[in-house]
């Protein structure tokens, strides 16, 4: 994963979404025991974020007695919700399963 750093890879030319990845090895931490601090994201044409998996931030869980959920995390349009990060490959696949759905949803895919 580390080797994706720095790169922008256009999904689809016609309506010009494009990804962006940001990868890179840290001391691990309580946050970030993982090792990597990393931002996987989709944009549209505007250059709006549609998906975004990261650890940049805290993210609190929903309802009640709501409470710090770690730092791994990913937005889908205007929503945040928790990840559980496993490992670099299936932060991978998760984020393009979630790219795909929502190219579909757009009529792209």
């Amino acid at each position: 994963m580390l080797d994706l750093d720095g790169q922008i890879f256009v999904v689809d030319e016609r309506a010009r979404f494009w990804v962006k990845f940001e990868v890179r090895r840290i001391e691990p931490t309580q946050e970030k025991p993982h090792g990597l601090d990393y931002s996987l994201t989709l944009h549209d044409a505007a250059g709006e974020r549609l998906v975004g998996f990261d650890n940049a931030h805290a993210v609190m869980g929903s309802g009640p007695g709501r409470k710090r959920q770690g730092w791994d995390h990913k937005h889908r349009l205007k929503t945040v919700r928790p990840y559980e990060y496993s490992d670099a490959a299936a932060l991978l696949s998760d984020f393009w399963a979630a790219v795909d759905a929502v190219l579909k949803e757009r009529g792209i895919l």
